[in-house]
């Protein structure tokens, strides 16, 4: 079955309004066909339109559509990408997704190495999955830009790494789309003694040389889970190589700001946490377009809270919790006692959270698990809502990576669960301050029973 076919209308929609119905398949755009979201995404951007569909009977027809350029048609198909997501064909030594316990959701083992998700979704793409036909789409749609898994640019390294003998190719690869105009932001999953020192050194110079097309390199430390029997044996970063990469991508960083005016490659908050330094300033990031992997993201967390400080607002002021990781943890205690010294009346908790399902070497918020919370928490004091952030959650749902939903926590702990926003400072401030949080109140009725207030003053 095609996954063209049209699933949804939605109402005052360029598409209402053409009289397209739920059922048909979109086949063609102003004579292109379509045969995925890149596709669709990409002809429909134009104002005027010439649709062809064909009918849930079988019949083609024609349909005119005048629209704001770039508004959306505004159709839903069986699956965002209008096709089958793309699995990744190699076998990494440093995957989280091989280091995950069996018996998890089905989803959860899915590897994508999708370039339509790359650009559409941010994903990473290490080009190893595309074939030539599809690098050419990606210069003639002009997908832009898209964000690539180097690791490595020394091809037997990068083979080594990834399992596959097209790893080798990713320069090569990588040359074309930045002379077709494709701009790119890379990232570097460092794992000790084999992508660090001087292949590190190797791959920031060969990408640098594709600047501007290549904006940005993000280099983060290998997350190594308990998980991992039978796999490639990699140990963590220790504080004296964790502080070595961040010396070595800093002096690559000064130099290359002194030529080009940036520093084009950062490492991620966790190395300066693992290495027990303090984070670099806010200005340091420049345009922060590598928060997705972990650069800058907890001095921007700061920054903003701070900047929502200034404000002197009416708030409620009820008690409260905050749950996060282990990494998190000492900069959202800091601003607590910054919201506290403003107001004084304001009373919380501040709870870091060892991860226990995947081992305490994963101590990112973004992968604590429900059970982990509501194990760790029983008995402590919650005041009257729990502050989660809201990586803890699968995108756009309340469920927890071991498919514990937010409800069932709520109810383990007798306490309403409120997820903030993970990277917003402002959010932060305002979901501790009892404010409203996404449109939505803080800080809902709780449970009027002595059992509640015993452990929820």
């Amino acid at each position: 079955m095609s996954m063209t076919v049209i699933r949804r209308v939605d109402q005052d929609s360029p598409a209402q309004r053409a009289g397209l119905q739920v059922g048909e398949t979109l086949l063609a755009v102003n004579g292109s066909r379509v045969v995925d979201v890149l596709d669709y995404k990409f002809y429909t951007y134009d104002p005027v339109l010439e649709l062809r569909l064909r009918t849930a009977l079988g019949e083609e027809r024609t349909v005119s559509v005048t629209k704001e350029e770039g508004e959306d048609l505004g159709l839903e198909f069986e699956t965002y990408l209008m096709d089958r997501a793309r699995s990744c064909a190699n076998n990494c030594i440093f995957c989280f997704v091989d280091q995950m316990p069996k018996g998890m959701r089905k989803s959860l083992y899915f590897k994508d190495d999708d370039a339509r998700l790359s650009f559409l979704m941010g994903n990473y793409l290490t080009l190893t999955n595309l074939s030539q036909r599809e690098i050419q789409r990606i210069i003639d749609l002009r997908i832009s830009p898209i964000n690539i898994s180097v690791h490595a640019t020394d091809p037997a390294v990068r083979e080594e790494m990834l399992k596959n003998r097209r790893a080798g190719e990713v320069l090569e690869v990588m040359t074309r789309l930045a002379q077709a105009g494709i701009r790119m932001n890379c990232q570097i999953v460092a794992c000790p003694g084999i992508n660090d020192g001087a292949v590190l050194d190797r791959t920031l110079g060969e990408l640098s040389a594709l600047a501007p097309a290549v904006e940005s390199v993000a280099i983060v430390p290998v997350g190594v889970t308990r998980f991992r029997e039978g796999l490639y044996p990699l140990r963590p970063y220790t504080a004296e190589q964790a502080g070595g990469v961040i010396d070595q991508v800093d002096a690559f960083g000064r130099d290359f700001l002194a030529k080009s005016g940036t520093r084009f490659a950062w490492c991620s908050d966790e190395f300066y946490l693992i290495a027990g330094r303090p984070l670099p300033e806010k200005a340091e990031y420049e345009d922060m377009n590598q928060l997705e992997n972990g650069v800058g993201m907890l001095r921007l967390l700061l920054s903003q809270a701070q900047m929502a400080l200034e404000d002197e607002v009416d708030a409620p002021l009820a008690p409260f919790s905050v749950a996060t990781g282990v990494s998190a943890a000492p900069f959202i205690q800091e601003i607590f006692q910054a919201a506290r010294e403003k107001y004084p009346a304001l009373e919380g908790w501040v709870y870091p959270i060892r991860n226990e399902f995947f081992g305490e070497t994963i101590t990112v918020s973004g992968l604590i698990t429900g059970q982990d919370l509501a194990k760790q928490l029983a008995g402590k004091p919650l005041g009257r809502r729990l502050l989660i952030p809201s990586n803890m959650l699968r995108a756009g749902e309340r469920v927890f990576l071991d498919d514990m939903t937010v409800e069932q926590l709520e109810q383990a702990l007798g306490v309403p669960v409120v997820p903030v926003e993970s990277e917003s400072g402002f959010d932060l401030v305002d979901a501790m301050l009892g404010l409203e949080v996404d449109g939505g109140p803080c800080v809902p009725c709780p449970p009027q029973d002595e059992e509640y207030y015993r452990y929820n003053p």
